[in-house]
Parts: structure tokens; sequence; C-alpha cells
């Protein structure tokens, strides 16, 4: 059974309740998919356990769609082999800043379908690996592009993957902060990393 997966606090932000509408427009095309939404509870967050319970109404009683949440006893390895079962990633968020999960599932060589906002583009690209989305419809449109292809969400994998080593793990981080120092020691302002990224791809991955 194919499977749809967004990891995020239950906040309005991350548009939980959107993802389900999207869930429901593709299995309409693929009556066997799952949707599983998996969050983290906080005791001081009052409003995360309100859209816990909207997002839980909204849900109903669909056994192919699963809400869990670290009160349900899923924690770090958990995530990670959900992120690694599945066959697309969501994070159809309204607002984000620089999506954690987004780069976790691109490290997996998991597309992702992803709010055209905040540092989401910056981690996808221009469709480099994954898909970036508007709407309800187009989140739908675009999971049901990648199920329906897995030549191409493998493709997409391996760009994904090959874009976080380049340019979102901690070792880049230390190079851009080693050229640093070997610039100002040496007053060679040209050597002064400006954080650009690194949108070349490996040579036996082709663009979609």
């Amino acid at each position: 059974m194919p499977l749809l997966l967004q990891v995020s606090r239950f906040d309005p932000w991350k548009d939980p309740v959107g993802v389900i509408d999207a869930y429901r427009l593709v299995k309409a095309s693929v009556p066997d998919v799952q949707l599983v939404l998996i969050g983290s509870m906080a005791t001081d967050d009052p409003e995360g356990w309100h859209v816990y319970k909207r997002v839980l109404r909204h849900a109903g009683q669909d056994e192919d769609l699963h809400v869990l949440t670290n009160i349900d006893g899923v924690g770090p390895l958990e995530v990670n082999a959900f992120q690694r079962a599945s066959e697309v990633v969501l994070q159809k968020s309204i607002r984000e800043g620089f999506g954690l999960t987004v780069s976790e599932a691109l490290w997996k060589g998991v597309p992702v379908v992803g709010g055209r906002v905040g540092g989401i583009p910056l981690q996808i690209g221009p469709n480099l690996c994954g898909r970036l989305v508007d709407d309800v419809p187009g989140a739908a449109a675009a999971c049901l592009e990648l199920l329906g292809d897995p030549a191409l969400r493998a493709r997409l994998g391996r760009i994904g993957h090959e874009r976080v080593r380049r340019n979102f793990l901690s070792t880049r981080n230390l190079r851009d902060d080693l050229a640093l120092f070997v610039a100002v020691l040496d007053r060679r302002p040209d050597l002064v990393p400006r954080g650009e990224i690194d949108a070349s791809l490996p040579s036996d991955v082709a663009v979609a």
C-alpha cells in the first residue's frame, strides 16, 4: 500500500487539515493509499491540543488515515522508519522557516511535496527533488504524479539526498567557517563564503 506522510507539530500553519483533504483527493484515484500524520504534543501548547482534536474530527473513522503522536509511543526511531517507508513526504505548510522534516526526508531519498513558502523552496529547489504546491488540489496532483511514477520518485530521491549532502549538513557549515577563517587570515575577500546553494547534480541524475 502506498504511504503518504507528514511529520510536524499540530499547528494551523502546517495545515494538517489541508493534508487530509489532499489525501482524500488522491484516494479517489488510488484507493489503497494511506496517510500518516505524526506530531509531537507539548503540555505547554494548548493550541496544539486544539488543532490535534480538530484533526481527529476531520480524519473521522477512515482506517487508512492514522494520526500518531509521542503520547502514542511514536519517537525518533518510529519517525525515521515511517519516513523511510513512505513513497511521498508532505510538508504542506502555509508558513514555514527552514523545514527540518523536509531535509530529513530528502536525506533518506524520499521526494517531498511542500508548500511554496518560507525555506521550503530553498530546500526542494525548482522541483529538483520534489514538488512545490500552493493549495490542496496542487498537493493532490503532485502526490498522484509521484505515486504513479516510481522511477521519478527514485530520481528525485537521489537528487534530494545529494542536495542535502552538499548544502544542509553540519559539514557544510564547518566548510564555510573554515573558508571564512582562511579568507580573513589571508585577506582574501574572494574566499569569503556567501552561502550559495549548490544546485549542481550528480552526473547520473537527470532533472524530471
